[in-house]
């Protein structure tokens, strides 16, 4: 996670807490790298003064950090400390060393079936204990998701719940994150933790493809994406794909719950990893990787190169050896000339005259060696050079 220094606008303590450096900054407040007395590290978050303000912002957001205090287990960012009462609310989480998966796919490009199937399944299992204590996330993203080396963890609880980012604050507006929103909550429905599965199948779709299910576009053409379209799963491997969509089904009650997702994405986790999935067809799979953005897609790309390189020395090698080399013309030999074999005029194998694996050599005749051909073409060359210069030398005296 990048950390930039403090500005002069921000504060060095807050509670407890000595603030260090800062960790990003979004709608809802500034994030900050801060210690305690004993030197255990947090995330602090720092609400804008304008919401600061809003008397009905604290009491939503006392509710979710009560909420948020419940959580147990899980692949989530314990919360540590909060003061509702302070003239700008804050509130205080474990620090996650990591990049975010958003950062990581940036950087990296796309995860193999295997890693993605894995950090789905710690997700879903988080989300189970998430649930549990009652809360929903409502803004599970790739950004909102640090890659820890203990695990993937869960950040940013409490903020989208207590300012009703995944929610019509107006009518005709939606707050929060449109390739990620739920078609409910683009609606302004009331959201469920179906709502957080959503979330999640755009989420692992994008670890997979480096894109948001439904594309790019404004606000209002991904929103209506959302709600009346079909995601688009291009390029998310087969082993995903299924589950994936279901994840995108749009009527909340169609999607799987996190707990039936967890247990699938363990089972194909283990697959994956062993090796043991089915692959795509070859002729399919040189298709996608063909028509896939080279820029996007770099280790893939490099990997299919890699291995067509491969492919076409050994065919190159197979060939060689299993053709001769020319033969210099020779003078004709004394004593008579043997009878030479019918030359073969049919096409095998894309060469003339030639089987794959078989040299065209004359009865009783030992087949030519190629060093001892080139050692005869360079006497050769050496000799009539020698010979010319001694002509032109006669001719001068």
């Amino acid at each position: 996670m990048a950390m930039m220094r403090l500005r002069r606008e921000d504060p060095r303590v807050v509670g407890s807490f000595r603030l260090h450096r800062r960790l990003g900054a979004g709608g809802m407040g500034v994030v900050y790298l801060g210690s305690d007395r004993r030197g255990q590290r947090v995330a602090l978050k720092v609400i804008r003064p304008d919401l600061a303000e809003d008397q009905e912002f604290r009491s939503r957001f006392a509710r979710e950090v009560s909420a948020a205090r419940r959580i147990r287990g899980g692949c989530t960012a314990r919360l540590v400390a909060a003061d509702l009462e302070a003239e700008r609310p804050w509130f205080a989480t474990q620090y996650v060393p990591g990049p975010s998966l958003h950062d990581k796919v940036a950087e990296d490009g796309t995860l193999r079936a295997a890693e993605v199937a894995a950090i789905g399944a710690a997700l879903s299992e988080g989300l189970v204990a998430v649930h549990e204590a009652g809360v929903v996330h409502r803004d599970l993203k790739p950004s909102n998701i640090l890659l820890s080396p203990k695990g993937p963890r869960i950040i940013d609880f409490g903020i989208a719940w207590a300012t009703g980012a995944s929610t019509l604050t107006h009518v005709g507006t939606a707050v929060g994150s449109p390739g990620f929103l739920a078609p409910e909550q683009v609606r302004g429905a009331a959201v469920t933790p179906a709502t957080d599965v959503f979330a999640l199948g755009a989420t692992l779709a994008y670890a997979a493809t480096a894109d948001s299910p439904f594309g790019h576009g404004s606000s209002e053409v991904m929103l209506y994406r959302v709600v009346h379209e079909e995601p688009q799963l291009y390029g998310v491997p087969d082993a995903l794909a299924p589950l994936v969509r279901a994840c995108l089904a749009k009527d909340p009650e169609e999607r799987p719950s996190t707990l039936q997702l967890s247990m699938r994405l363990k089972e194909i986790a283990a697959r994956e990893a062993q090796g043991l999935s089915e692959a795509r067809p070859p002729a399919q799979r040189e298709r996608i990787e063909q028509d896939r953005p080279t820029s996007r897609y770099p280790q893939r790309t490099q990997r299919v190169e890699r291995s067509e390189r491969v492919e076409r020395t050994e065919r190159l090698e197979r060939r060689t050896a299993g053709t001769s080399m020319p033969r210099p013309a020779q003078p004709p030999r004394t004593g008579g000339t043997r009878p030479q074999a019918p030359r073969n005029t049919s096409r095998t194998n894309g060469r003339q005259g030639t089987k794959p694996g078989v040299r065209p050599t004359s009865p009783g005749r030992r087949p030519a060696n190629p060093r001892l051909l080139r050692q005869r073409i360079i006497v050769f060359v050496v000799v009539t050079l020698i010979v010319a210069l001694g002509i032109a030398a006669a001719q001068q005296l």
